[in-house]
């Protein structure tokens, strides 16, 4: 079966991938102030978010439109000094370990022969070695990927422990030591002021992997946790504290940002849970439903109904999902076909297949990477069912991703793994605000901020910035990270907390300068 689900893009004939440089507007003959603020050396802390990371990728341009850039670029009218960030060695993005590609280039999107627009990567070899190390010190110590417990981990900037995982590519470029921390750096630079956003990969990766990864909660060793696994909230608790009160140490000031639900991201709403519209079954349809009807019945005589699958004639369908969370029947089902009439290996086939299946409905979530996945035959399956026995074309027809074979766990977030997401993140923000309030400092809302984004949008200069994936402005192509357009909306937000925090009236900038479109084919913004 072709593969007809596509990103729903709309693009203008005349989206170009770079704009004009603008100057952020100041009133003329306006004094602006620090009030309580010592902007002299900023230090922003944080993960990807506070790196400037965009389409799936970290390169000079979107470095350059990060949102402590931004910041950095305003405190410079109230005092604020020279603000230094560790730039990668090209705009293509992706990373080399010893000339070995370990992260590769950014994504820009692609119109095929039949005008389907959809991301790619950028073409070309990146040239930013990882074991070139740069020296002095950075104002911005955003590590794409860290967690919270990361950012005290001693030797997470030591190359050698790059490829097992024990350290991170991004950190080794630009650490004072093998075995120095992200907070040493940080605070040996004795900054005056200081954000922090950390916190978001602790429930991300979980996310993203589409739940691949438990909640660690109750364990309060990281050093065990699975790369996907969801952080402890006492184990959160207790880093956040320490890295707050190591800032302080030589800051005056400080503004903290909470965590934004992750599932608010075009990653999770671009892909509808009803993709499979009547045209893309095509002559298959009837005959699906003739098979799906004899497992049906086998599901209601085991008293699970609601596991019924079929696909409509008239309106768009869900996909068949494994749902780790059901009861498994792959026994009992087995046991049931075969007494219905099956031979004894198709019965243990479609016992095994569907003993956790069902169809997708809209509670659940499927992740942007599943949009060139549906409809396409899974080779692993396909692979093993050829040496079972299984002839060719059969195994082919039962290994159709949604379709004949369930969508696997890294490509939906079922209900409960929602669930997971959502407590985690209430905690950790719970834990931020409050260490804000303790501390007196400035404390911005990205949740609220990014879900006004997702439900209806924001208003600036006049215009309007969306979660639509690729043309609503704030999301770059990963679906995850933001546009310069979107971190200029958090810049200005961060701004305004400042602002009423210490009594300084520091300029918000226009976001309209900023570009929320995404780059086109192989043109490089420079």
């Amino acid at each position: 079966m072709k593969n007809t689900i596509k990103y729903t893009v709309l693009l203008a004939l005349g989206l170009v991938a770079c704009e004009p440089e603008f100057e952020n507007s100041v009133e003329e003959n306006e004094i602006y102030t620090n009030g309580n603020a010592d902007f002299t050396t900023y230090v922003a802390v944080g993960n990807s978010l506070t790196a400037g990371f965009a389409d799936n990728a970290l390169y000079q341009q979107g470095q350059k439109n990060s949102y402590p850039n931004i910041l950095a670029g305003q405190f410079e009218l109230v005092g604020g000094g020279e603000f230094v960030q560790p730039l990668t060695a090209d705009n293509l993005g992706g990373l080399l370990l010893q000339g070995e590609v370990i992260q590769n280039t950014r994504l820009v999107l692609d119109v095929d022969a039949s005008g389907n627009p959809s991301p790619v990567n950028i073409s070309g070899t990146p040239t930013t070695e990882i074991t070139n190390t740069l020296s002095g010190s950075f104002n911005n110590m955003g590590v794409p990927g860290a967690k919270s417990f990361h950012l005290v981990a001693e030797g997470y900037g030591n190359v050698s422990g790059v490829l097992s995982g024990q350290a991170n590519p991004y950190f080794v470029r630009f650490r004072s030591s093998e075995n120095t921390t992200v907070m040493a750096d940080a605070v040996a630079q004795n900054p005056t002021f200081f954000s922090l956003w950390i916190g978001n990969n602790d429930v991300l990766s979980f996310a993203t992997s589409g739940g691949i990864g438990v909640s660690q909660e109750g364990n309060f060793d990281p050093a065990t946790y699975g790369s996907n696994d969801i952080t402890d909230t006492n184990v959160f608790a207790g880093v956040y504290s320490q890295e707050v009160d190591a800032l302080l140490a030589s800051a005056t000031g400080g503004v903290l940002l909470n965590i934004p639900s992750v599932t608010d991201t075009p990653y999770f709403t671009t892909v509808p849970t009803s993709p499979l519209g009547p045209d893309d079954l095509g002559d298959q349809l009837e005959t699906l439903n003739a098979t799906y009807a004899l497992l049906n019945q086998a599901f209601a005589f085991l008293g699970f109904p609601e596991r019924s699958i079929e696909f409509s004639a008239t309106a768009a369908s869900g996909v068949v999902v494994q749902d780790e969370s059901l009861v498994d029947i792959s026994s009992e089902l087995t046991q049931v076909l075969m007494q219905g009439g099956l031979d004894a290996q198709t019965a243990a086939i479609y016992g095994f297949q569907y003993g956790q299946a069902r169809q997708s409905n809209e509670s659940d979530l499927l992740v942007l990477t599943s949009a060139s996945v549906i409809g396409v035959v899974n080779t692993d399956r396909y692979q093993q069912l050829v040496s079972l026995g299984v002839p060719e074309t059969i195994a082919g027809q039962l290994s159709i991703n949604g379709v004949t074979y369930p969508m696997q766990d890294q490509y939906v977030l079922i209900p409960s793994e929602q669930e997971m997401i959502a407590e985690a993140t209430a905690s950790f923000n719970a834990t931020i605000e409050n260490i804000a309030t303790a501390n007196g400092l400035a404390f911005v809302d990205a949740n609220t901020l990014l879900s006004n984004v997702a439900n209806g949008g924001v208003v600036y200069d006049g215009g309007l910035i969306t979660s639509e994936f690729a043309t609503g402005g704030a999301f770059s192509l990963d679906g995850v990270h933001l546009t310069p357009r979107g971190y200029a909306i958090i810049a200005n937000e961060i701004i305004e907390a400042i602002n009423n925090t210490y009594n300084s009236t520091v300029p918000v900038v226009n976001v309209g300068n900023y570009s929320g479109d995404p780059s086109i084919g192989s043109g490089i913004t420079e």
